[in-house]
């Protein structure tokens, strides 16, 4: 899938072989909880918004490890595999680990910033018992496949209560540095069309952007997320490539 193929590089480097072995036993999980015991690890593990009585601290680092489907979490891990193979066995272990666990975080952060904004411009249309009402009644509403009849009411629901999940963070992270660390290899998109590296992280991130601010009500997907992936890479790489002076690290 590109052209970067290095003698005595490792095919699955140990980093890259345990995220996609901690993905795939998540995902088991999730789908024997549900079936077994009809707990939703999704909810108890995956992110909720920092001011919802459901956010636990250690959702921060155990959203990345949840998928909602196989589909998201094949995709997800096929990247992984693809660049992150490259990544750990040019960086190393550590710093590959510290990179992807960094951008990942980072990838949240952004997103409940963003959702703090959301919450901010939602809060101004309602009155304080509304807002308390969302805040006392909501979650319990969304688990009945219900919402709030009133739009402002429900929209803060759904910014309080909706998990984020996936570890698409961290992968743009890995993808934005493979961009910048072999910006001339082929990535094959469809398997068929040749781009440079660092042209498909252009391209594919001023996407996200435009669908970010787009803000389509029935896109579901954490845009913001894999923009502070990007971003929280790249400010780490500047730093890692400030440290010795010119040079990556």
């Amino acid at each position: 899938m590109q052209q970067f193929s290095p003698t005595g590089f490792k095919i699955l480097p140990p980093i890259v072989k345990n995220i996609l072995i901690i993905n795939g036993l998540f995902f088991l999980a999730t789908i024997a909880f549900s079936s077994a015991f009809k707990i939703d690890l999704t909810d108890t593990l995956g992110m909720h918004y920092f001011g919802s009585e459901q956010f636990r601290p250690f959702q921060i680092i155990t959203y990345m490890f949840m998928h909602g489907s196989f589909g998201h979490i094949f995709f997800n891990m096929f990247a992984v595999w693809m660049f992150g193979n490259v990544l750990e066995n040019f960086w190393g272990p550590k710093k590959f680990l510290t990179y992807y666990m960094v951008t990942g975080i980072g990838a949240i952060l952004i997103q409940m910033f963003v959702i703090y904004i959301q919450v901010k411009g939602v809060t101004q249309y309602l009155t304080f018992d509304q807002i308390n009402l969302v805040l006392k009644d909501g979650y319990n509403i969304l688990q009945e496949n219900k919402n709030f009849s009133d739009p402002y009411m429900g929209k803060l629901n759904l910014l309080y209560n909706t998990t984020t999940i996936g570890a698409s963070g961290a992968v743009f992270g890995v993808l934005l540095a493979f961009g910048m660390m072999f910006p001339n290899s082929l990535i094959y998109v469809y398997f068929a069309i040749p781009i440079k590296a660092k042209w498909f992280v252009v391209i594919y991130g001023a996407i996200e952007l435009y669908t970010g601010i787009s803000n389509n009500p029935s896109d579901n997907v954490a845009h913001f997320a894999h923009l502070g992936g990007m971003l929280f890479g790249l400010i780490l790489i500047m730093y890692w490539n400030k440290k010795i002076k010119g040079r990556y690290f």
